[in-house]
């Protein structure tokens, strides 16, 4: 998924914003790295689109806040064969 970086990193804004997608739920969308996906966003994004930036970022502070237990959840899914 190569080609205009604006565009990708606003899409995958888009995807996450609409969504509440995690990175990791993105990149596998894009067909990208986490790494790309998390410096579009970080590094790149407020560059050029504050606003959509702000809100993107909204939902990345919810889902690192909810990690831990979106681990447990899957560990308990591991031990109990679900």
């Amino acid at each position: 998924m190569k080609g205009n970086i604006e565009d990708r990193a606003c899409r995958m804004a888009l995807y996450i914003i609409e969504n509440r997608a995690t990175v990791r739920a993105c990149a596998r969308k894009f067909g990208i790295s986490k790494s790309t996906v998390h410096k579009d966003l970080s590094e790149r994004l407020p560059a050029f689109n504050r606003t959509l930036y702000l809100q993107v970022k909204q939902v990345l502070e919810e889902n690192k806040a909810e990690r831990h237990i979106r681990g447990g959840i899957a560990t308990r899914k591991k031990y109990k064969g679900e």
